[in-house]
């Protein structure tokens, strides 16, 4: 595996060559130095609230059936959410739904530049630079972040079980919606449990939506990816639907 380490970012398959290039922000629970664990006990540390569990997994899987690079995390995203804007408060949450955050209760703006600085924009740049590289080989490349949900949120239950997300431009999402319902019995659904709306396309809107670039954001209910096996099983059910729904995008009009 071809990685790339650099504080904030790992690059994986930085060299592959497929259509894709995955993103997964949320991909650890990871608190390292010199962040610490913000006063939180392993408890939290290890709830969905501090990461998207299953979705690097599923990420990997992904990536490596499509061949694509995979951008992903190395840091919780209690200590910077890389999917939220600086200036947003669920950048560096004080509270994460039920949970206090201790280490972000009182953060001056100087404390929120340091981890803006060394983590937010460092994510961002490479990524931005990996996409810019294929541009300018001629390359069209599909950005497609990867999430997981947790099944019940403040004691309610979710049925939705493939969540598709889309920022400006709808047509891949909707694309990819036909064809998850077409090919496995996911309960697969536009825009829910979460959409633009919510903040949730931050990655999207920075990079994908400026440059033209089809994207989708795509949320798995995180009991369905919860070990390797579920996550790599996953992983072979939905390739072929990120493939099909390319591929049904660029199909030619038929000339009536």
């Amino acid at each position: 595996m071809e990685d790339q380490l650099q504080g904030a970012v790992v690059i994986e398959r930085r060299a592959a060559q497929g259509p894709f290039v995955f993103v997964c922000e949320h991909a650890v629970n990871a608190f390292p130095a010199p962040w610490g664990d913000l006063g939180l006990s392993s408890e939290v540390q290890s709830a969905h609230v501090a990461w998207d569990p299953g979705a690097l997994g599923l990420a990997r899987g992904l990536a490596e059936r499509l061949d694509a690079p995979l951008v992903r995390a190395t840091t919780s995203r209690l200590i910077y959410d890389l999917n939220r804007p600086p200036q947003s408060p669920g950048a560096m949450p004080a509270r994460s739904e039920i949970f206090d955050i201790p280490g972000n209760a009182a953060l001056d703006p100087a404390q929120r530049l340091t981890r803006t600085q060394a983590l937010y924009l460092p994510f961002h740049a490479q990524l931005r630079t990996l996409l810019a590289e294929k541009l300018a080989l001629g390359q069209r490349p599909i950005l497609v972040t990867v999430h997981s949900f947790t099944p019940v949120y403040h004691g309610r239950p979710r049925a939705v079980e493939l969540g598709i997300i889309h920022d400006a431009d709808p047509s891949l999402a909707c694309a990819v919606l036909e064809e998850a319902r077409a090919q496995t019995p996911l309960d697969a659904r536009l825009n829910d449990p979460y959409s633009a709306a919510d903040e949730v396309t931050h990655t999207l809107a920075l990079h994908a939506t400026p440059m033209g670039l089809r994207n989708v954001m795509l949320e798995l209910r995180n009991d369905l990816i919860a070990d390797a096996l579920a996550q790599a099983a996953m992983a072979a059910r939905l390739a072929p639907v990120l493939l099909a729904a390319l591929a049904r995008l660029d199909k030619p009009l038929e000339v009536v």
